[in-house]
């Protein structure tokens, strides 16, 4: 995990909601086409099973967790009930207005909200996000924008590096630590 700043830190002691893009942040960014039952062709995303438990004990400490993606993926709803994710939000390349219904609903402003997003059209949400964040494998225009790059690349663990600096910064991660019988750092 990267040294953490004492801004970093104090940013993420205030996140209350996690939301991220999809594809280069929960998945490689790779889409992949099978042949369904009927012939006809089906996208289909693999995901991280690092980042899948980390979201689910997100979610068992309290924080909300959800997407905003351009595209719209069957996989993806099965994957974000799975991972207990609160907001599942497809089909939008301008996520302003969605970003801005969950804040709503959510009853958080902005500095209260972390985003985790790797291409141009994330760069609106970015610079809204109390905590901006992005993977390794994020379009080079986008990581000098945001506070923390990951080390892992989207697909290969950069929700979870995420999840565990915010479980950190609320005096969390201890918690995940012991439940396993593992020594804390």
């Amino acid at each position: 995990m990267n040294t953490l700043s004492p801004e970093v830190l104090a940013r993420a002691a205030r996140i209350r909601l996690l939301l991220m893009d999809v594809d280069g942040v929960l998945t490689d960014g790779l889409l992949h086409y099978a042949a369904g039952p009927d012939g006809e062709m089906v996208e289909t995303k693999a995901f991280n099973t690092q980042d899948g438990i980390a979201l689910q004990w997100a979610a068992l400490l309290g924080l909300e967790t959800g997407v905003i993606s351009g595209r719209d993926s069957p996989a993806l709803v099965l994957r974000a009930r799975q991972c207990k994710m609160k907001y599942i939000h497809q089909g939008h390349i301008e996520k302003i207005p969605v970003w801005e219904s969950i804040l709503a609903a959510a009853g958080l402003d902005d500095e209260q909200v972390a985003f985790i997003g790797d291409d141009l059209t994330d760069v609106p949400l970015l610079k809204r996000a109390g905590l901006a964040a992005a993977p390794a494998n994020a379009r080079p225009e986008v990581k000098p924008l945001v506070h923390l790059v990951t080390i892992a690349r989207g697909g290969d663990g950069a929700v979870r590096e995420v999840i565990e600096v915010l479980l950190r910064a609320h005096g969390k991660w201890s918690q995940i630590l012991r439940q396993y019988g593992v020594p804390e750092d």
